[in-house]
């Protein structure tokens, strides 16, 4: 079974788009770190982006991107009957066409130095393995989870996603008319999922269509919050 209109309950909500954290708040990320052939052979046509940490990537591309979603942990009162946090997306930054060993600095500099998140869910499929270890080392192994995919752990995943989804936890920044809000409503829009006859589930843009970088990632960000929302629970919530 497939969805007819791809994931359209990712609704945005009402606060903005952020290039900083505020005082007080938590966050969590979700990294989902481009193919094999990220920077193998990088053409700047293709939309080439520079290893400084900068929003604004070319969002539309051939390529497969880096994506790293930003999301703040919203709480709910005590003595509320869902315990879950929102998750309000509010940064992205993208690169195509740059190879993980030149990100790594600036993605840790985004995660441990500027947003200094909760927690962050990484792909660390394939390649991105040894981005996702050496990204542990720097912020703590506590802080970093290693998500390797394979069916059962996209099943899992996906779910989680849609629990989110269903439940209007997930929540993007208002419009800004960027290339990045304008790729992640054209991926929630295209992305499908096909339910299995083993009670699992994929999650996926048809290659035809483009990439489904950005809500991979979004779905790591998902992931990211349940371990932080747990802290939260006990009272010890710090930044």
């Amino acid at each position: 079974a497939l969805f007819d209109k791809g994931l359209v309950g990712v609704g945005c909500g009402t606060h903005p788009r952020q290039s900083q954290p505020a005082r007080g708040e938590v966050y969590v990320a979700g990294l989902d770190l481009a193919g094999a052939d990220a920077g193998e052979d990088a053409d700047p046509a293709v939309g080439a982006q520079p290893a400084a940490p900068a929003a604004g990537a070319s969002a539309t591309s051939r390529r497969d991107s880096t994506v790293l979603t930003i999301a703040r942990l919203a709480y709910p009162e005590a003595g509320a009957v869902i315990r879950e946090p929102r998750v309000e997306i509010v940064e992205h930054y993208a690169w195509t066409g740059a190879p993980h060993e030149t990100l790594l600095p600036g993605l840790i500099d985004l995660l441990r130095d500027v947003w200094r998140v909760r927690r962050v869910a990484v792909d660390a499929t394939g390649l991105g393995e040894t981005a996702a270890r050496l990204i542990a080392v720097a912020l703590g192994r506590s802080r970093v989870d290693q998500v390797k995919f394979t069916p059962g752990s996209k099943s899992e995943l996906g779910f989680e996603l849609l629990a989110s989804i269903n439940g209007g936890r997930l929540k993007l920044y208002r419009g800004d008319g960027s290339p990045e809000y304008r790729e992640f409503q054209r991926q929630a829009e295209l992305a499908r999922v096909a339910f299995r006859t083993n009670r699992t589930m994929s999650f996926f843009v048809d290659p035809s269509e483009g990439h489904d970088d950005y809500v991979v990632s979004a779905a790591l960000a998902v992931r990211a919050s349940q371990a932080a929302q747990r802290r939260a629970a006990s009272g010890r919530v710090r930044v």
